[in-house]
């Protein structure tokens, strides 16, 4: 399966692709026409939309494969019927390309995020916005023009804000953040994070090598994974990993793919059986306040590869 590029420097073309929700077909662009593939054959079934602009990010429909939801390098989002060749609707909320989208099929909601730090909820009947609102960036960060993710917790209600300076966790009702960690001190900037498959905990890998596992509920660090306990010394400083992907039915285990195209599996120790120490239950109700990132061992005796 290859994708069509058409760009002159391919090294700044974003790929992107989507699995179909019972995995028959992958949907994919590199800079190019966004092709679509069947999984059973590989074979191209079809191309479309060749850019400008480009897409930068997509998502199926959790009920219909034939409706695709497109992120574009012009901070529009298409929403594409397979089935028919046809656009259907183009939403307009973003000021920068578009770097994550995320379904809801609990609410019926679209949630999209920019690289201008906004989040915006669409209906997914008629595509009107619901909602928009900037991301909190802390004090002291002048650089927010980076690519912020969305994922939706297994409760469908709450998702995941992934951005280089913070994790959060939102409503998606009022929009609200209900609870956020924010980059202080030694932290490098967060390159990318998931939740477990079991909704749980949050894996994050940052730009330094370093991977940490936070408990989902209030985003206190439970373990903090140092990059010498996965990494030969001769491996070159400049290596850090660029994507994280979580089990999809072991909530412990987690794939991290490097920039050097290398990918390592984490787990626990079978000494340990689970990630860290949990933290504290916190009294009242949830809170925005950055939770303080010392709890948890690390080391690394916290991962086996």
């Amino acid at each position: 399966m290859t994708n069509d590029n058409t760009d002159t420097k391919p090294e700044e073309a974003v790929p992107c692709f989507a699995l179909s929700k019972n995995d028959s077909y992958v949907m994919s662009a590199s800079g190019g026409k966004i092709s679509l593939f069947n999984m059973m054959t590989f074979k191209t079934m079809t191309t479309f939309m060749p850019p400008p602009p480009a897409a930068t990010f997509l998502a199926f429909h959790p009920q219909d494969n034939n409706i695709i939801a497109i992120g574009m390098d012009d901070s529009t989002i298409q929403i594409y019927n397979v089935r028919v060749d046809e656009v259907k609707s183009k939403l307009r909320g973003h000021n920068k390309r578009i770097t994550g989208l995320a379904f809801s099929h609990v609410l019926n909601v679209l949630v999209s995020s920019g690289a201008d730090a906004q989040l915006c909820v669409w209906n997914s009947d008629g595509w009107e916005m619901q909602k928009t609102r900037s991301l909190q960036v802390p004090s002291g960060w002048t650089t927010i023009q980076s690519d912020t993710r969305v994922q939706f917790h297994q409760d469908q209600i709450h998702f995941l804000v992934v951005h280089e300076n913070q994790l959060a966790i939102y409503e998606t009702i009022k929009l609200e953040c209900v609870k956020q960690w924010v980059l202080r001190g030694s932290f490098a900037p967060i390159s990318h994070a998931v939740f477990s498959c079991d909704s749980q905990l949050v894996y994050a890998s940052f730009l330094d090598a370093t991977v940490c596992v936070f408990s989902a509920v209030n985003l206190r660090l439970r373990c903090r994974i140092n990059p010498s306990s996965y990494l030969s010394p001769n491996v070159s400083s400049n290596v850090h990993p660029l994507v994280i992907a979580a089990h999809p039915q072991e909530p412990n285990q987690f794939a991290l793919g490097l920039s050097d195209g290398g990918v390592h599996v984490f787990e626990p120790l079978e000494s340990e059986g689970k990630w860290g120490v949990p933290p504290p239950a916190e009294n009242g109700s949830a809170s925005s306040a950055p939770a303080t990132p010392s709890a948890g061992p690390s080391g690394p005796d916290q991962a086996q590869r």
